[in-house]
């Protein structure tokens, strides 16, 4: 038992800072993402922001080489995750145990898929919380994260020591 409480302690060494460089692109790059995606909105009077989206720029704009952060995760990830939010919301109700089994089961699908986006985990709660309607999986869920990895798509690739994505498919 002592072993078990003794791995809650945690070690002692914090991982390193980021670079300013790096830190200030990060912050650039989750500007222009969410920036990208709420003119789309004003633009076209389309709800495409999802909360989720702003974790989603930590990990794509933070840490863009994260198998987490590929093309494939975060759009698929998304689209995954609230669609099983769809799926048992219409069948069960919005109820304390169907959004943790909708949780728990985007997780396990996202990792038999090969599409982790930990951002994308969010989704399912995000739908038990304001039930919204099927067109929730079209907008803003994955035009949205389409939006989002197209910034990426281009912002990444502007810095000559960053290469995005590092895989599609």
């Amino acid at each position: 038992m002592n072993k078990f409480f003794a791995k809650m302690r945690g070690g002692t060494d914090l991982p390193p800072r980021a670079p300013l460089r790096h830190v200030a692109l990060s912050w650039l790059g989750g500007f222009l993402a969410i920036a990208a995606v709420a003119l789309a909105t004003d633009i076209s009077h389309v709800p495409l922001v999802l909360g989720s989206f702003g974790a989603s720029c930590v990990l794509i704009f933070g840490f863009p080489e994260s198998p987490f952060s590929q093309p494939r995760n975060a759009i698929g990830g998304h689209f995954l995750s609230s669609l099983i939010g769809l799926l048992f919301l219409t069948l069960f109700g919005a109820h304390w145990w169907s959004m943790a089994l909708a949780a728990g089961t985007a997780i396990a699908v996202m990792q038999l898929t090969r599409t982790v986006h930990p951002p994308a985990g969010s989704n399912p709660v995000i739908v038990m919380l304001s039930a919204p309607a099927w067109s929730f999986l079209l907008t803003p869920t994955l035009i949205g994260s389409i939006i989002v990895v197209l910034v990426a798509i281009v912002f990444n690739n502007i810095p000559k020591e960053r290469s995005y994505p590092k895989y599609w498919l």
